[in-house]
Protein backbone atom coordinates (compact mmCIF):
# COMPACT_ATOMS: atom_id res chain seq x y z
CA UNK A 1 0.00 0.00 0.00
CA UNK A 2 3.07 2.26 0.31
CA UNK A 3 2.67 3.55 -3.27
CA UNK A 4 -0.72 4.89 -2.22
CA UNK A 5 0.64 6.87 0.74
CA UNK A 6 1.44 10.53 0.27
CA UNK A 7 4.96 11.30 1.62
CA UNK A 8 4.98 13.69 4.55
CA UNK A 9 7.72 15.63 2.76
CA UNK A 10 5.54 16.28 -0.31
CA UNK A 11 4.90 20.02 -0.59
CA UNK A 12 1.36 21.27 -1.15
CA UNK A 13 1.01 22.24 -4.81
CA UNK A 14 -0.42 25.74 -4.49
CA UNK A 15 1.40 27.70 -7.19
CA UNK A 16 2.50 27.35 -10.81
CA UNK A 17 6.16 26.80 -9.91
CA UNK A 18 5.35 23.70 -7.87
CA UNK A 19 2.74 22.61 -10.42
CA UNK A 20 5.22 22.81 -13.30
CA UNK A 21 7.78 20.84 -11.31
CA UNK A 22 5.11 18.18 -10.65
CA UNK A 23 4.17 18.11 -14.34
CA UNK A 24 7.77 17.63 -15.45
CA UNK A 25 8.25 14.79 -12.96
CA UNK A 26 5.03 13.04 -13.98
CA UNK A 27 5.69 13.38 -17.71
CA UNK A 28 9.05 11.66 -17.19
CA UNK A 29 7.46 8.94 -15.04
CA UNK A 30 4.70 8.29 -17.58
CA UNK A 31 7.17 7.99 -20.48
CA UNK A 32 9.29 5.56 -18.47
CA UNK A 33 6.28 3.47 -17.41
CA UNK A 34 4.47 3.37 -20.76
CA UNK A 35 7.32 3.21 -23.27
CA UNK A 36 5.92 2.72 -26.76
CA UNK A 37 2.65 1.09 -25.61
CA UNK A 38 -0.82 2.60 -25.83
CA UNK A 39 -2.92 3.83 -22.92
CA UNK A 40 -6.68 3.80 -22.48
CA UNK A 41 -8.01 6.68 -20.41
CA UNK A 42 -11.31 6.55 -18.59
CA UNK A 43 -12.42 10.06 -19.55
CA UNK A 44 -15.45 11.37 -17.71
CA UNK A 45 -14.82 15.00 -18.64
CA UNK A 46 -14.34 16.02 -15.01
CA UNK A 47 -11.29 17.91 -13.80
CA UNK A 48 -9.46 14.79 -12.57
CA UNK A 49 -9.63 12.79 -15.79
CA UNK A 50 -9.14 15.97 -17.86
CA UNK A 51 -5.88 16.75 -16.07
CA UNK A 52 -4.74 13.15 -16.54
CA UNK A 53 -5.60 13.44 -20.24
CA UNK A 54 -3.55 16.64 -20.57
CA UNK A 55 -0.59 15.04 -18.76
CA UNK A 56 -0.74 11.97 -20.99
CA UNK A 57 -1.07 14.00 -24.18
CA UNK A 58 1.99 16.00 -23.10
CA UNK A 59 3.90 12.79 -22.29
CA UNK A 60 2.88 10.34 -25.01
CA UNK A 61 0.68 12.16 -27.54
CA UNK A 62 -1.24 9.88 -29.88
CA UNK A 63 -0.40 6.78 -27.81
CA UNK A 64 -3.37 7.87 -25.70
CA UNK A 65 -6.88 6.63 -26.50
CA UNK A 66 -9.60 8.45 -24.54
CA UNK A 67 -12.74 6.44 -23.89
CA UNK A 68 -15.89 8.16 -22.69
CA UNK A 69 -18.53 5.73 -21.46
CA UNK A 70 -22.06 7.08 -21.14
CA UNK A 71 -23.40 4.77 -18.45
CA UNK A 72 -26.79 6.48 -18.42
CA UNK A 73 -25.89 8.05 -15.07
CA UNK A 74 -24.52 11.32 -16.47
CA UNK A 75 -25.95 14.76 -15.78
CA UNK A 76 -28.15 16.36 -18.43
CA UNK A 77 -26.14 17.21 -21.57
CA UNK A 78 -22.87 16.04 -20.07
CA UNK A 79 -21.83 13.41 -22.61
CA UNK A 80 -22.59 15.88 -25.40
CA UNK A 81 -20.25 18.38 -23.72
CA UNK A 82 -17.48 15.78 -23.45
CA UNK A 83 -17.73 15.04 -27.17
CA UNK A 84 -17.66 18.75 -28.05
CA UNK A 85 -14.72 19.68 -25.82
CA UNK A 86 -12.46 16.67 -26.17
CA UNK A 87 -13.43 15.30 -29.56
CA UNK A 88 -13.60 18.63 -31.38
CA UNK A 89 -11.91 21.44 -29.47
CA UNK A 90 -9.00 19.41 -28.05
CA UNK A 91 -8.77 17.00 -30.98
CA UNK A 92 -8.31 14.04 -28.64
CA UNK A 93 -8.38 10.45 -29.87
CA UNK A 94 -11.87 9.95 -28.43
CA UNK A 95 -14.03 6.83 -28.43
CA UNK A 96 -17.66 7.34 -27.32
CA UNK A 97 -19.64 4.36 -26.00
CA UNK A 98 -23.33 4.50 -25.10
CA UNK A 99 -23.75 1.76 -22.48
CA UNK A 100 -26.93 3.08 -20.83
CA UNK A 101 -29.00 -0.09 -21.15
CA UNK A 102 -26.08 -2.31 -20.20
CA UNK A 103 -25.53 -0.46 -16.91
CA UNK A 104 -29.14 0.03 -15.92
CA UNK A 105 -29.90 -3.63 -16.55
CA UNK A 106 -26.95 -4.66 -14.34
CA UNK A 107 -28.05 -2.25 -11.60
CA UNK A 108 -31.74 -3.19 -11.64
CA UNK A 109 -32.93 -4.02 -8.14
CA UNK A 110 -29.53 -3.32 -6.50
CA UNK A 111 -30.01 -1.08 -3.45
CA UNK A 112 -26.75 -1.42 -1.49
CA UNK A 113 -24.47 1.58 -2.21
CA UNK A 114 -21.21 -0.39 -2.07
CA UNK A 115 -22.58 -3.06 -4.40
CA UNK A 116 -23.73 -0.38 -6.85
CA UNK A 117 -20.29 1.25 -6.84
CA UNK A 118 -18.53 -2.06 -7.43
CA UNK A 119 -20.88 -3.05 -10.27
CA UNK A 120 -20.29 0.32 -11.95
CA UNK A 121 -16.52 0.08 -11.47
CA UNK A 122 -16.27 -3.50 -12.68
CA UNK A 123 -18.41 -2.79 -15.73
CA UNK A 124 -16.17 0.14 -16.66
CA UNK A 125 -13.20 -2.21 -16.72
CA UNK A 126 -15.04 -4.82 -18.81
CA UNK A 127 -15.95 -2.17 -21.38
CA UNK A 128 -12.35 -0.97 -21.56
CA UNK A 129 -11.16 -4.56 -21.99
CA UNK A 130 -13.59 -4.96 -24.89
CA UNK A 131 -12.36 -1.71 -26.43
CA UNK A 132 -8.73 -2.72 -25.98
CA UNK A 133 -9.33 -5.92 -27.94
CA UNK A 134 -10.31 -3.75 -30.92
CA UNK A 135 -6.99 -1.92 -30.75
CA UNK A 136 -3.34 -2.94 -30.85
CA UNK A 137 -0.72 -2.35 -28.17
CA UNK A 138 -3.05 -1.39 -25.29
CA UNK A 139 -1.28 -2.31 -22.08
CA UNK A 140 -2.30 0.43 -19.65
CA UNK A 141 -5.45 1.91 -18.11
CA UNK A 142 -5.25 5.53 -16.95
CA UNK A 143 -7.57 6.84 -14.24
CA UNK A 144 -8.24 10.16 -12.56
CA UNK A 145 -7.83 8.71 -9.08
CA UNK A 146 -7.00 11.37 -6.46
CA UNK A 147 -5.87 11.05 -2.85
CA UNK A 148 -9.27 11.42 -1.11
CA UNK A 149 -10.52 8.47 -3.21
CA UNK A 150 -7.77 6.33 -1.72
CA UNK A 151 -8.18 7.62 1.84
CA UNK A 152 -11.91 6.93 1.82
CA UNK A 153 -11.55 3.49 0.26
CA UNK A 154 -8.97 1.95 2.59
CA UNK A 155 -9.04 1.47 6.34
CA UNK A 156 -7.71 4.59 7.99
CA UNK A 157 -6.54 2.66 11.03
CA UNK A 158 -6.80 -0.79 12.59
CA UNK A 159 -10.39 -1.65 13.35
CA UNK A 160 -11.92 1.21 11.33
CA UNK A 161 -14.13 0.57 8.33
CA UNK A 162 -13.61 2.27 4.98
CA UNK A 163 -15.80 5.35 4.55
CA UNK A 164 -16.83 4.12 1.09
CA UNK A 165 -15.33 2.37 -1.90
CA UNK A 166 -14.68 4.60 -4.87
CA UNK A 167 -15.36 2.81 -8.16
CA UNK A 168 -11.78 3.42 -9.33
CA UNK A 169 -10.29 2.02 -6.10
CA UNK A 170 -12.64 -0.44 -4.42
CA UNK A 171 -14.47 -1.54 -7.56
CA UNK A 172 -11.57 -2.82 -9.66
CA UNK A 173 -11.73 -6.56 -10.47
CA UNK A 174 -8.94 -8.83 -9.24
CA UNK A 175 -8.28 -10.13 -12.76
CA UNK A 176 -7.58 -6.67 -14.18
CA UNK A 177 -5.77 -7.05 -17.51
CA UNK A 178 -4.15 -3.59 -17.50
CA UNK A 179 -1.35 -1.91 -15.61
CA UNK A 180 -2.70 1.28 -14.05
CA UNK A 181 -1.47 4.79 -14.82
CA UNK A 182 -2.61 7.16 -12.06
CA UNK A 183 -0.38 10.25 -12.13
CA UNK A 184 -2.47 12.44 -9.78
CA UNK A 185 -3.39 9.82 -7.17
CA UNK A 186 -1.45 11.60 -4.40
CA UNK A 187 -3.05 15.02 -5.04
CA UNK A 188 -5.99 16.67 -3.33
CA UNK A 189 -8.68 18.32 -5.46
CA UNK A 190 -7.39 21.88 -5.00
CA UNK A 191 -3.92 20.74 -6.15
CA UNK A 192 -5.39 19.05 -9.21
CA UNK A 193 -6.96 22.36 -10.22
CA UNK A 194 -3.62 24.21 -9.93
CA UNK A 195 -1.95 21.55 -12.09
CA UNK A 196 -4.81 21.80 -14.61
CA UNK A 197 -4.35 25.53 -14.99
CA UNK A 198 -0.57 25.11 -15.30
CA UNK A 199 -1.24 22.65 -18.13
CA UNK A 200 -3.26 25.31 -19.94
CA UNK A 201 -6.70 23.74 -19.58
CA UNK A 202 -9.66 26.17 -19.85
CA UNK A 203 -10.72 27.75 -16.56
CA UNK A 204 -14.29 26.48 -16.98
CA UNK A 205 -13.00 22.93 -17.36
CA UNK A 206 -10.62 23.12 -14.41
CA UNK A 207 -13.34 24.47 -12.11
CA UNK A 208 -16.08 22.25 -13.45
CA UNK A 209 -18.41 20.82 -10.81
CA UNK A 210 -16.97 17.65 -9.21
CA UNK A 211 -18.89 14.56 -10.27
CA UNK A 212 -18.40 11.07 -8.82
CA UNK A 213 -17.38 8.20 -11.10
CA UNK A 214 -20.66 6.35 -10.43
CA UNK A 215 -22.45 9.56 -11.45
CA UNK A 216 -26.12 9.90 -10.63
CA UNK A 217 -26.05 6.25 -9.55
CA UNK A 218 -25.06 7.34 -6.03
CA UNK A 219 -27.56 10.20 -6.02
CA UNK A 220 -30.52 8.07 -7.12
CA UNK A 221 -30.57 6.51 -3.67
CA UNK A 222 -31.29 2.82 -3.22
CA UNK A 223 -32.30 0.68 -6.18
CA UNK A 224 -32.18 2.78 -9.37
CA UNK A 225 -35.31 3.08 -11.50
CA UNK A 226 -35.41 4.80 -14.88
CA UNK A 227 -38.24 7.15 -13.97
CA UNK A 228 -36.59 8.32 -10.74
CA UNK A 229 -33.24 8.63 -12.51
CA UNK A 230 -34.79 10.86 -15.16
CA UNK A 231 -36.48 13.00 -12.50
CA UNK A 232 -33.12 13.35 -10.77
CA UNK A 233 -31.40 14.39 -13.99
CA UNK A 234 -34.00 17.10 -14.69
CA UNK A 235 -34.07 18.40 -11.10
CA UNK A 236 -30.27 18.58 -11.00
CA UNK A 237 -30.23 20.55 -14.26
CA UNK A 238 -32.64 23.09 -12.74
CA UNK A 239 -30.46 23.47 -9.63
CA UNK A 240 -27.34 24.05 -11.76
CA UNK A 241 -29.20 26.54 -13.97
CA UNK A 242 -30.37 28.61 -11.00
CA UNK A 243 -26.92 28.55 -9.39
CA UNK A 244 -25.45 29.85 -12.66
CA UNK A 245 -28.04 32.62 -12.89
CA UNK A 246 -27.46 33.72 -9.29
CA UNK A 247 -23.65 33.74 -9.26
CA UNK A 248 -23.30 30.68 -7.03
CA UNK A 249 -21.73 28.28 -9.52
CA UNK A 250 -18.11 29.09 -8.61
CA UNK A 251 -18.86 30.16 -5.05
CA UNK A 252 -20.02 26.67 -4.04
CA UNK A 253 -17.55 23.80 -4.42
CA UNK A 254 -20.16 21.11 -5.01
CA UNK A 255 -23.94 21.23 -5.31
CA UNK A 256 -26.38 18.61 -6.48
CA UNK A 257 -29.70 16.87 -6.01
CA UNK A 258 -30.22 13.46 -4.41
CA UNK A 259 -33.52 11.58 -4.58
CA UNK A 260 -34.30 8.76 -2.11
CA UNK A 261 -36.54 5.84 -2.95
CA UNK A 262 -39.43 7.07 -0.80
CA UNK A 263 -42.66 8.88 -1.57
CA UNK A 264 -44.87 11.24 0.38
CA UNK A 265 -48.37 12.59 -0.13
CA UNK A 266 -48.69 15.93 -1.87
CA UNK A 267 -51.26 17.96 -3.79
CA UNK A 268 -51.23 18.76 -7.51
CA UNK A 269 -54.08 20.10 -9.62
CA UNK A 270 -56.30 19.90 -6.51
CA UNK A 271 -55.73 16.14 -6.29
CA UNK A 272 -53.65 13.77 -4.17
CA UNK A 273 -50.17 13.47 -5.63
CA UNK A 274 -47.56 11.01 -4.35
CA UNK A 275 -44.02 11.97 -5.27
CA UNK A 276 -40.36 11.75 -4.31
CA UNK A 277 -38.48 14.42 -2.37
CA UNK A 278 -35.55 16.17 -4.07
CA UNK A 279 -32.74 16.86 -1.59
CA UNK A 280 -30.42 19.84 -2.23
CA UNK A 281 -26.80 19.37 -1.14
CA UNK A 282 -24.38 22.33 -1.33
CA UNK A 283 -20.96 22.22 0.34
CA UNK A 284 -17.59 23.97 0.38
CA UNK A 285 -14.27 22.22 0.96
CA UNK A 286 -10.57 22.47 0.14
CA UNK A 287 -9.53 18.84 0.22
CA UNK A 288 -12.83 16.86 0.19
CA UNK A 289 -11.92 15.32 3.56
CA UNK A 290 -14.08 17.80 5.48
CA UNK A 291 -16.86 20.06 4.20
CA UNK A 292 -18.99 22.95 5.42
CA UNK A 293 -22.50 23.86 4.36
CA UNK A 294 -22.97 26.79 2.00
CA UNK A 295 -25.82 29.07 3.05
CA UNK A 296 -28.00 29.43 -0.03
CA UNK A 297 -30.17 32.59 -0.12
CA UNK A 298 -33.82 31.83 0.50
CA UNK A 299 -35.02 33.49 -2.74
CA UNK A 300 -32.82 31.05 -4.67
CA UNK A 301 -34.11 28.10 -2.66
CA UNK A 302 -37.70 29.21 -3.26
CA UNK A 303 -37.08 29.56 -7.02
CA UNK A 304 -35.41 26.14 -7.25
CA UNK A 305 -38.28 24.58 -5.29
CA UNK A 306 -40.94 26.21 -7.44
CA UNK A 307 -39.27 25.14 -10.68
CA UNK A 308 -38.57 21.55 -9.64
CA UNK A 309 -42.05 20.89 -8.30
CA UNK A 310 -43.65 22.51 -11.37
CA UNK A 311 -41.36 21.17 -14.11
CA UNK A 312 -40.23 17.71 -12.96
CA UNK A 313 -42.65 14.81 -13.09
CA UNK A 314 -42.64 12.67 -9.95
CA UNK A 315 -41.25 15.17 -7.41
CA UNK A 316 -43.52 16.89 -4.89
CA UNK A 317 -41.11 18.15 -2.21
CA UNK A 318 -37.69 19.87 -2.05
CA UNK A 319 -35.50 19.51 1.04
CA UNK A 320 -32.21 21.19 2.04
CA UNK A 321 -29.43 19.11 3.62
CA UNK A 322 -27.63 21.06 6.37
CA UNK A 323 -25.18 18.33 7.46
CA UNK A 324 -21.42 19.07 7.30
CA UNK A 325 -18.69 16.47 6.75
CA UNK A 326 -18.28 14.88 9.20
CA UNK A 327 -20.80 13.52 10.18
CA UNK A 328 -22.19 13.29 6.66
CA UNK A 329 -20.10 12.50 3.62
CA UNK A 330 -20.36 14.84 0.65
CA UNK A 331 -22.34 12.28 -1.35
CA UNK A 332 -25.28 10.46 0.23
CA UNK A 333 -24.05 7.04 -0.88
Amino acid sequence: MENNVRPESMARINNFELANKFIDEKVAEIRKQVGDKKVLLALSGGVDSSVVAALLIKAIGKQLVCVHVNHGLMRKGESEQVIEIFGKEMDANLVYIDATDRYLNKLAGVADPETKRKIIGAEFIRIFEEEARKLEGIAFLAQGTIYPDILESIKAAEGKKAVKSHHNVGGLPEDLQFELVEPIKLLFKDEVRVVGEALGLPHAMVYRQPFPGPGLGVRCLGAITRDRLEALREADAILRDEFDKNGLAEKVWQYFIAIPNIKSVGVKDESRYEGWPAIIRAVNTKDAMTATIEEIPYPVLHKVTARITAEVEGINRVLYDLTPKPTGTIEWE
